[in-house]
């Protein structure tokens, strides 16, 4: 029995991971939970699995979650980053699935490596902005950390029992988003609601509004050269609107292993709470012949100018890519706040990127400094383009 805690649990990652749990009550029980707003869902969540310890987003939700409870439940209720600290280093915890979007996630994440738990990562912000100290943690405190992206879940199974050696390139896909086919010159006249609208994936707000403007991936471009220790000129991105192909490793030879499956999030999931095992009837099986046609396409550096500023900040290295993390969380915010338009939001990033000296990062005291100075920039920046509008 894996008992295993849950960084973001009613979001999108964390509802299939409860799924995947509750089909498998013989392998894995959940032990603390941590969540933001959504009190109902804790309630439910807390009451399937009676966990010791859950955190909120802060002491007012605490409190509502506590009288929701009753003050008989005999659960610590905590909140705020304190209290996603604690459920990350619950004592009682094998493995802490980190889903917490944002750089919200980045302390919890360090917390449970340094508290000696295997990691079974969603949350991307951990590696743009600390991968290096990140990795470093892991190997010296002998943690394992597990890929949930179905991309690097992809790449994770296409390396399986092949030599590191041979791997000429790793080729990451993309869905391309609701605008892959959307002329340019339209990209201006995109809403917030246009850009929520998901072809194929069921995300949070966030995730799918990072999607539309490709930055999602060019963080998992990133990520990627973290978690496979592989420079960034030998990952390459390729649109794939059928999202059935999750990524690819291209080997020395020529040759290239895909893995494949339908756009389910409970497969990478099951996949990393069970390896080196594969759990059953996780997902629904794959029907080419059904599908018929899948497609490629090689991505529009220009209309997406996001994935290109990510793979700029990633050969700047040191803290570029916190810095452009960052600024994307601030312009996402002000895009769904309605205080930006769409083409706004690369810009934002680009002028952040641009005007930050990046350097190498010693601890992640030094990461979260250029998390705060990018930030502070791109409200700065948010405030002049609202004044200007």
């Amino acid at each position: 029995m894996k008992n295993i805690a849950i960084l973001g649990s009613t979001g999108s990652i964390g509802v299939s991971t409860v799924e995947v749990v509750l089909q498998n009550p013989s392998r894995f029980s959940v032990c603390a939970l941590a969540a933001g707003r959504n009190l109902k869902l804790m309630k439910e969540q807390i009451e399937t699995f009676r966990p010791r310890i859950v955190s909120v987003i802060d002491h007012d939700h605490a409190r509502q979650l506590r009288d929701m409870l009753g003050q008989s439940s005999g659960i610590e209720i905590l909140w705020g980053g304190e209290g996603y600290r604690e459920v990350a280093t619950c004592r009682e915890a094998d493995m802490v699935l980190s889903a917490i979007v944002g750089a919200a996630g980045l302390l919890p994440t360090v917390d449970a490596i340094e508290a000696g738990k295997d990691v079974a990562l969603a949350n991307k912000e951990t590696m743009v902005m600390a991968g290096r100290l990140v990795v470093d943690k892991a190997k010296s405190h002998g943690v394992n950390i597990l890929p949930v992206d179905s991309e690097h879940g992809a790449i994770f199974q296409c390396l399986v029992g092949h030599n590191k050696a041979d791997v000429r390139k790793i080729i990451l896909t993309a869905s391309g988003g609701p605008f892959f086919r959307l002329p340019k010159e339209k990209m201006h006249d995109v809403t917030l609601e246009d850009a929520l609208k998901h072809p194929n994936w069921d995300m949070g707000a966030k995730i799918t509004i990072d999607s539309a403007t490709m930055m999602n991936k060019g963080l998992e471009v990133i990520e990627a050269m973290w978690f496979f220790d592989v420079d960034i000129d030998r990952i390459d991105v390729l649109i794939h609107p059928q999202s059935i192909v999750h990524s690819m490793v291209e080997y020395n030879d020529g040759s290239s292993i895909a893995q494949l499956g339908v756009p389910d999030m409970k497969g990478p999931i099951a996949y990393a709470l069970s390896y080196p095992e594969r759990l059953h009837d996780v997902i629904a099986p794959l029907s080419l012949s059904t599908i018929g046609t899948l497609e490629f396409f090689s991505p529009d550096f220009d209309k997406f100018k996001n994935l290109d500023l990510a793979y700029r900040a990633a050969a700047r290295g040191g803290t570029a890519p916190a810095v452009l993390n960052a600024a994307n969380e601030v312009a996402v915010e002000a895009f769904i706040n309605g205080d930006i338009g769409f083409m706004d939001l690369p810009d934002i990033v680009e002028e952040v990127v641009t005007g930050h000296e990046a350097k190498e990062p010693h601890t992640i005291a030094d990461v979260l400094e250029a998390d705060r100075n990018g930030r502070k920039m791109a409200r700065e920046i948010v405030e002049r383009l609202v004044l200007q509008h």
